[in-house]
Formats: C-alpha cells, structure tokens, sequence
C-alpha cells in the first residue's frame, strides 16, 4: 500500500491516536508499524481477534494484559554464545516470565472453557507460565537489579565478610583522627567515602603531618578530603575481598545465564506475544469507544458482484479526538451502499459541507479494517479488501518542482491511469478544478469513464454541473451529496446518495453581505440551464424538508400512542394485582375470624364438665367440621365470595342484632341464639347447641321460622391471638399417658396451629400399647379435611408408635 495515499488520507495520525492506548513503548511501536494488509484470511483472522479482546474488556472491565518489558537486550545476550547476563538484564528475564504468566493466568480465568477455536487462546501457548524459572530466579535477583546474597552461600560469605571489613576500617580510621591534634581535625568530622574510598576530613594546614592522597576538598578550600596510608593498607584487605566478590558473582551470572540460554526462542516467542497483545487491547479499547461493529471483508471478486456497504461510518480521526474532549462537536454518521454497477460516486455541495472528510472516512475504513483494526461503522457494513488505494486530496503546488494546482492534479491523474486496476480505491478531490470548467469537466469525465470501464472503485468531489449530470442508466456513475440548511446556510453534514448537492454559491455571498446589485448581475449572468437546476435541486430540497418534519411529526405521534398504550396496559396490570391482592386479603380476614370461632368452640367444649368423654368429643368434632367446612370455602377462590360486611352492630339489613333473637350461621346454617352484642368490636356472642360462639356479626344472619331455645349465658373463656396459635404450631406432638378424649381435644389443637403456621406435615407421638390410641388417632385424622393423608412411622421415625399426617 503506498504510503502516499496512507499520509495523505492521515493514516499515521489514527494509529498515534489508538497507539496512546497501550501499555507499553514496545506495543506503541508495534502498533505504529502496522500497515494494510491485501490477505483476505489474515485481515478477517486479525479483526476477529479484535472484537474477541473488545468482548472480553466488555466482560470484564477491570482485568487487562500485563504490559511487556523491553527484553530485547538481554534476549540479544542469549543468543550470542558465551554471553552473559547482568543482573539487571536478569530482573528484565524475571518481569518479562512474570508478565507471561499473569497474561496466562488472567485469560485461563477469563476465556470461555468450552470455545478451542477462541481468537485469543493462542495467546495461552504463546505466554507459558513457567513456575521454575521465576522462582529460580526471583531468589537470586532483587528488585533493585543487583545479585541478593541468597544467590549462593559462597556470596552470602564474602558479603559478610565485606560488611565486617567496612566497619573495621571505619572504626580504625575514626580512632585514628581522635589522636591528631586540634588544629589538623574538623570538629564533628566522620569518616566518608569519595570514589569508593575511605577519607578522614582534616584542616588544610594538616596536609604534611597526615599524608597520604587527596580526594577532594570543601568548597571554602578549608577543609581536605584525605585518604591516610592507614586506610590504604585497611583498603587492601577490603579490596581483595570485592575481588573475590565479583568474581563469584560473574559465575553465578554464567551459570544462570547457561541455564536460561536453551529458553532464549521460547522467551523470545513470549516477548511477541506480549507485545502483540498489548498492541491487540489497544485497539480493543479503540473499538470500545468507538462503539466498532466487525465488518464483513470482501475480496475484490466479491466486491465486484456485491458493492460495498457502510452503515453509520464515522470519520476515526475526528471521533476519537470528539470522544477526548478535543473536538468541535458530535461526529455525525453516514450510510452508504454502492452496487456493484455503481463504480464511481460524484460527490457534490458546497464548500465547508464536509466532502473532504467523507472522501477521507471513505478510504480510512477500508484500510483501518485491512491493518486489523475495527473500524467506527455499524452492524451489516461490508468493506472490500484493497489491493491499492490512490488519494489526490489538496492542492499539491510545488515551487520547487514549479507545479501548478492543476499540474499537480494531472500528474496525480497520469499515475491513476497507468496503475489503477479492478480492487483499486482511487480518491480525488476537486476534480476539474484548477483551469478552464469547460475543459476540466470534460478531463474529469473522461477519467471517470476510464476508470469506470477497468472496474476500478472512484470517490470524487466536484462543483462542476457537467459531473453532476453524469449520473444516467449504464454510466456506472452516480450522484452523491451532504445535505446542507439552506435556511440556516449551515451544513448538516449528512449523505444522501442519487442527488448532487446545491453549491450555494450565490446563497453565501449574500449571507456574507455582498451588494444587491453585484448578486443580482451575477444571477443574470448564469446559464439558464444552471438556474434551472439549482431551482429544481432547491424545489426538491423543500419537499424532503417538509416531508422530514411530516415524518418525524407521525413518528412523534406514534411514539406518543404507544407510550400511552403502555402506560394502559401498566395501569390495568396494576389494578388487576390490587384486585387479585384485596380478594386474597379477603379471604385470609374471613379464614382469621373463622379459626377465632374455632377458639370459641374449644373453649366451649372444654367447659362442657358434665357432659360423658364420648358426648364431648363426638360435639368437638362436629363443631370443628362446621367451622372448617366454612374456612375452607372462604380460602377457595372458586367459592362463592362472602357477603359485604354490613354496618357494626347492625344484621344484614341495617337493624341491630338484639339479645334473645334468633339467627342464623351464615357459613354453617347452623340456628343459634343472641346472647350478647358487642357493638364497639363488631362481635355478636351466639349460643350455638349449648357452646358459646363469639363471631364477626357479619357471620350471621336473622334466621327465618321461629326463635331457637334459650340457654342461660355462659361466660366467654379467654382464647389465644391467631399470632399465639403461630407461635404454639410444632412439628410433633406427644400423646403418651393421654387419656383418649384428651388426646382428641390436643390433636385438633396442634393441626389448628399446624394449619395456621402452615406447615406441611405433623409427627404425632401416641405410643404402641393397646392400640387404642393409635385407632382413635387415625379415626379423627380421617374425619379431618385439613390433613391429606397419614402414614405409621417407619425405622428411624418411631415404627407403630409414630403417625405423620401430611397438612394440606
């Protein structure tokens, strides 16, 4: 791909821009060097990569690549041989496995386990984790780039001993300047070291009487910095220890050294790796932002069947500088879709109306998706794969090379001709502009025809009318422009293919103040024909404009219905549960009363003293059956619905209960006498057969057909709270030492509370013996509708002497 075309659409510029995403120096210039390639299989390989690391960053935003070292030095050490490693060049090898493995690690976490064929798992053989090198070599390396002393015991020796001998001598030295007299020392003077030797401070005039060498004085000239024979004879043992020091790490150097020297191809494949991975989440983040959508590839073959298709595509340069905070404004979207006979697009409007940037956008694309990298366009776009692409954007003068505007663009136009071929992009900007209209529109022309006939791909922007009428059945050429407000004289910088664009020429001269007169000449002066056209290109640009507005007024509307629609169907969700909310809490405030008349008739049978045992159970049970019976009507929802409570203290018809009447259970049709009534509470108390029933007074109704017996009041005992029977209901009940009618009167309390507290299952523990019991148990379960079903207790849950009885 010439790099002349790739300069001139600012190619170079786009990668600076993604290349600030990398991590690293060695990704920025691995990504800088990307250039288009022409494989069609590498391109779709390369870009499938970049939407799977796109993916994945989406995934999972807060992991990203280890950035890779800069290597290449000691890489180049080991592959000379007999080379050695420095330490520092050691912590490059030790950072450069480290990186390898977090990548290897992060992508086994991160990558779908069940996907072989996943875009980024050659990485995973590309990054090893090698365990036994970091480790060797993180413990003979530190963090500064030195040797550490655990590097071999022989080191760790000799650095004691070096540490040992530094102390000495400075303690010699310092003992040393105690005994010179006052007029040689400095007062609060220590031992230093100059040039990594150990120097005393002493006053100038001192010089003869302490010998030995000089390294240096204070800035005054006073003071001098002496080395005294003393610490020269001290230095000689110090430095026949460094000797032995550094010929001992040299060869745990070349020993490390050897042992990585087989891994030299391997670390150097892992370096590749890093490098192309960061260089790859550059560019993953790159499509992030721009909201990048992975583009079908065509060869030119293809192209030449199918065209090529650009949906929402966005200028790079300008998006990414937009989405910094450096632009002007939004990056409006174009849509494009030549056929596959539509080989030359003539690109017309006025100045400023954004032809450039198209012309630009359209060859960036292409060869932005051709180096691997996603381009800003949207979903269904379809881009050819180019073998070449020739741009003649600007104007090109040369002093040097005394190159006018228009001989610049001819010489331009010859290399077009001579190498332009099928999967071929040529670009040019102001075709025809630069000499005489008449002739530059019949050299455009003629150049379109040409390349049109060899199947080449042509971009053009022009102002010249002839180009605009080129647009006819069987040209292979077709109209194209960006729209402009002509009320507003602003451009709106969107496409529209099939139309050429207005130059509006005359319209901005007068916006800009020109005289009434001068315009009105200029007018006269235009060819009919151009007037003509303008006035039709005019009268068109109001129909669209007038049927946009319709358009977006229906659209509006619709919008508007159906938000009412929903906001309806909401509603009537809405209401449809509160309906659906108020029956159940119906219910369950019928099923409450229902059960507190249950209590009632507990309480009642348990004060029935002079009644047989027999008697008083077979009336427990009946009384109960009665009750439930009601309870299970009003929590059936096929049911029939209970009646409308009426006014407190008031029947049905609006007339107040009285003691001594007559009335009726509504859910039992049981007759029952009125023996008090509690108004405040809206209770009635009813004898019942001889029990003594506190109920809601919309639980019964004046009965029909005569008074029932009296009864002398009773009383009424006091009974739990439905939330007391919640809190009695277990899982298990022991029965053992009951006599039967006890036993009877504590089973239908524990399913009370079993049912209330709603638990699916009650273990009743009544023992083996005669068997007595356990008959009289199953009996009363039998009888009872609340329970599903009863089964004896199996090994492991007490055998014969267990029941488990499953609640409904």
């Amino acid at each position: 791909m010439r790099e002349q075309a790739l300069e001139v659409l600012e190619f170079p510029r786009v990668l600076e821009r993604i290349s600030a995403r990398c991590a690293s120096e060695l990704g920025r210039e691995a990504l800088l060097a990307r250039r288009p390639s022409r494989d069609l299989r590498a391109v779709q390989d390369a870009l499938r990569q970049v939407a799977a690391a796109r993916d994945l960053h989406q995934t999972h935003p807060t992991w990203a690549p280890a950035p890779p070292p800069d290597a290449r030095r000691p890489l180049r050490t080991l592959a000379v041989y007999g080379g050695v490693l420095e330490p520092e060049e050691l912590l490059r090898i030790l950072r450069l496995l480290e990186a390898a493995a977090a990548v290897h690690d992060g992508l086994l976490v991160h990558l779908p386990p069940g996907e072989l064929d996943h875009p980024l798992r050659g990485f995973l053989s590309q990054c090893p984790h090698l365990r036994e090198p970091i480790r060797r070599l993180a413990r003979v390396v530190e963090e500064d780039g030195t040797l550490s002393d655990g590097a071999s015991p022989e080191l760790r020796g000799l650095r004691q001993k070096i540490r040992a001998a530094r102390v000495r001598i400075v303690r010699r030295l310092e003992a040393y300047v105690a005994t010179l007299p006052e007029r040689v020392r400095v007062p609060d003077a220590s031992v230093s070291l100059r040039e990594d030797r150990y120097v005393i401070q002493i006053r100038r005039e001192g010089r003869g009487e302490v010998g030995g060498v000089i390294h240096g004085d204070s800035a005054s000239g006073a003071t001098l910095f002496v080395e005294p024979p003393l610490a020269q004879s001290l230095m000689r043992e110090l430095q026949d220890l460094l000797d032995q020091e550094r010929r001992e790490i040299h060869r745990i150097l070349r020993e490390i050294t050897e042992g990585l020297r087989p891994d030299e191809p391997a670390l150097r494949g892992m370096l590749a790796g890093l490098v192309a991975l960061d260089s790859l989440w550059a560019r993953a983040l790159a499509a992030a932002a721009w909201g990048a959508h992975l583009p079908t590839m065509l060869s030119a073959e293809e192209e030449a069947r199918e065209g090529m298709v650009v949906v929402e595509g966005r200028h790079p340069l300008l998006l990414d500088l937009w989405l910094a905070g450096e632009g002007k404004g939004a990056v409006i979207p174009f849509s494009i879709t030549l056929e596959a006979n539509e080989r030359a697009l003539v690109l017309s409007g006025p100045n400023t109306g954004g032809k450039t940037v198209f012309l630009k956008a359209m060859g960036l694309l292409p060869l932005l998706a051709q180096a691997g990298i996603l381009p800003p366009v949207g979903e269904g776009t379809r881009l050819p794969v180019l073998d070449d692409v020739f741009a003649d954007i600007g104007d090109g003068q040369s002093i040097a090379e005394s190159l006018s505007t228009f001989s610049s663009h001819l010489v331009r136009a010859r290399e077009i001709l001579d190498q332009a071929r099928p999967g071929t992009l040529v670009l040019m900007d102001e075709m025809g502009t630069g000499t005489d209209p008449a002739e530059g529109a019949a050299l455009a022309q003629a150049i379109l025809e040409t390349l049109v006939a060899r199947g080449v791909r042509a971009l053009v922007t022009s102002h010249l009318g002839a180009l605009k009428r080129l647009d006819t059945e069987g040209t292979g050429i077709v109209n194209g422009s960006l729209l402009f407000d002509a009320t507003r004289i602003a451009p709106t910088y969107q496409f529209q293919k099939g139309r050429p664009g207005r130059s509006y020429g005359l319209a901005i001269a007068r916006r800009l103040g020109l005289p009434d007169g001068v315009l009105d000449r200029a007018e006269a002066l235009v060819g009919g024909g151009e007037l003509e056209v303008e006035a039709l290109l005019a009268s068109l640009e109001e129909k669209e404009r007038e049927l946009a507005e319709t358009l977006e007024a229906s659209q509006g509307a619709r919008r508007q219905a159906e938000a009412l629609e929903a906001r309806w169907m909401r509603e009537m969700a809405a209401l449809g549960e509160a309906q659906k909310g108020a029956e159940e809490a119906a219910r369950q405030e019928a099923r409450r009363l229902l059960l507190e008349a249950r209590d009632e008739v507990e309480a009642a049978i348990e004060r029935l003293e002079a009644a047989d045992a027999e008697t008083r159970a077979e009336a427990a049970r009946e009384a109960r059956a009665r009750v439930e019976e009601a309870a299970r009507r009003y929590q059936d929802p096929g049911q029939k619905k209970p009646r409308s409570r009426p006014r407190r203290g008031a029947t049905p018809t609006g007339q107040p209960f009285s003691v001594g009447q007559t009335v009726r259970l509504v859910s039992a049709g049981t007759r029952g006498t009125v023996q008090g009534v509690e108004e405040a509470r809206g209770r009635v108390i009813v004898d019942v057969g001889g029990m003594r029933l506190t109920l809601p007074m919309e639980a019964v109704e004046p009965a029909q057909g005569g008074a029932a017996p009296r009864r002398p009041a009773v009383p009424a005992a006091p009974r739990p709270e439905r939330e007391e029977v919640e809190r009695s209901a277990r899982p298990e009940i022991h029965l053992l030492g009951l006599r039967v009618d006890e036993a009877s009167l504590m089973l239908g309390r524990a399913l009370d509370a079993a049912v209330v507290a709603q638990l699916p299952s009650l273990r009743i523990v009544h023992g083996k013996g005669t068997g007595a019991l356990r008959a009289r148990v199953h009996e009363l379960l039998s009888a009872d509708p609340r329970v599903r079903g009863f089964r004896g207790g199996v090994h492991g849950e007490g055998g014969a002497g267990v029941t488990i009885a499953e609640i409904q």
